[in-house]
């Protein structure tokens, strides 16, 4: 049978390891994975420059898409433009900021109708446990989502309240019993309550006010609860390096959790904050640079799993730029575009590659959420391809950021590595949204 695509690359991430090959799509799988010059009849070919490397597209499950309801936040038009951009062809969608949160099916069905023929990247949604909605969890896993988030202090936003200790103990046992996944923000309120308050424009301020030790004690809660209650966990957005010992030592105990960390907190350090630059502010906050070691001495040792976004974008007024005030100012980093770029221009100065990027962006987010034919180059997987020059450099430029509010960090920053060309099943990403919305169990 007639191929509809051969892609011919020198260098391709296949199977744990670079090699050369020649990828074949059909139907918008990969049929078949063929030595680089093999015959093979075809709709059509696209063969890579010399300075080119075939990637998987990356699997990103920590993106607030805002939509509906804090649109003006970001939308799935945006944010699916930014992904491909950067070389990601698939999100999965957290439950809050959006409003209704995604705490219940009606909600579920209220965001999945917001992004239907909007999204050019396949979308898969989380959903959220909050206080008495416990309950509506087992319909959620059956509706679909890849898991349940929840947070252990204020989120931020008031339609999604944090759990107590006997709402944790509550929802961890409800997910057990339906075999499903619990996400977890792990700050420990009490500890945050008794640091000194976030307010003015020194970011020592605002790291003072979210210490690691708050992150380490509601890390030692959760595991202990997940040891108790037998239930699946995965740790958010890990900032603390100190919390890596007890998650190693829980996990040689049975505890089964994962724990993701994001390019902010492996790229910047507490030093590279300059007064004011209010778009640096995230929670947990970005660490001094041991920290920040620490976190990739993690991800050698395979304790940190996986790297995502946390693509948490705002209007630039909630940043408050003019005051350039810590305390005022909205919580998050928007880096869905850039989060390849970013990670690899630090991994390759540590000595790392292209496959233990793509273990960590691509293949092992998709396996976190339970994606098997996402994030990797493998016969029956979709056809999901990123053409990346892993050695051509760009500087960062905001008015080239394709999601929402062109407000970053990184402005300004060199970046090793280029995406030139994201396809989705095969076919390129154009401007047409072809992006489905994803089930958990779906083929």
């Amino acid at each position: 049978m007639r191929a509809d695509l051969v892609v011919r690359a020198g260098r391709a991430v296949v199977d744990h390891s670079e090699q050369a090959c020649a990828v074949v799509v059909r139907a918008g799988t990969v049929a078949e994975i063929l030595s680089l010059d093999a015959p093979v009849a075809a709709e059509a070919e696209l063969r890579l420059a010399d300075d080119e490397v075939l990637l998987p597209g990356l699997v990103d499950t920590h993106v607030h898409v805002d939509e509906p309801g804090r649109t003006e936040w970001e939308g799935f038009a945006t944010a699916t433009a930014a992904a491909a951009a950067g070389g990601v062809t698939t999100i999965v969608d957290m439950p809050l900021n959006s409003v209704p949160p995604t705490v219940d099916v009606a909600a579920l069905d209220v965001k999945r109708k917001a992004a239907a023929e909007q999204c050019l990247v396949d979308v898969g949604f989380w959903g959220g446990a909050v206080p008495g909605k416990i309950a509506d969890l087992a319909a959620l896993h059956a509706a679909g989502v890849f898991g349940v988030k929840c947070f252990l202090l204020d989120s931020g936003v008031e339609e999604f309240p944090p759990l107590d200790a006997a709402g944790l103990r509550e929802a961890m046992t409800a997910v057990a019993a339906f075999g499903g996944l619990l996400l977890v923000h792990a700050e420990d309120a009490d500890v945050i309550e008794a640091a000194p308050a976030a307010r003015g424009r020194q970011y020592a301020g605002f790291l003072a006010s979210r210490p690691h030790e708050a992150e380490d004690a509601a890390i030692r809660v959760v595991l202990d609860e997940a040891r108790a209650t037998g239930a699946r966990v995965h740790l958010v957005h890990l900032a603390s390096a100190d919390a890596l010992r007890m998650v190693a030592h829980a996990r040689a105990d049975g505890v089964r959790v994962s724990v993701e960390t994001c390019p902010h907190y492996l790229a910047l350090t507490a030093d590279d904050v300059p007064d004011g630059s209010t778009e640096f502010k995230c929670c947990p906050p970005i660490r001094d640079a041991g920290n920040r070691d620490g976190l990739w001495r993690g991800l050698a040792d395979g304790v940190v799993d996986i790297v995502v976004s946390d693509h948490s974008p705002c209007p630039p007024e909630l940043k408050h730029p003019g005051t350039g005030d810590f305390g005022a100012a909205w919580g998050g980093i928007a880096s869905l575009q850039l989060g390849l770029a970013v990670v690899w221009t630090e991994a390759r100065t540590r000595g790392r590659t292209l496959v233990d990027v793509v273990r960590w962006m691509a293949s092992g987010p998709a396996d976190v959420a339970g994606l098997p034919h996402k994030g990797r180059i493998a016969v029956g997987a979709d056809a999901d391809l990123v053409v990346f020059a892993p050695e051509q450099t760009t500087v960062v430029d905001p008015a080239r950021l394709l999601h929402r509010h062109p407000v970053t960090p990184y402005a300004g920053r060199e970046l090793a590595g280029v995406v030139r060309r994201t396809l989705l099943r095969g076919r390129p990403i154009d401007g047409e949204p072809r992006g489905r919305l994803l089930r958990r169990g779906e083929a």
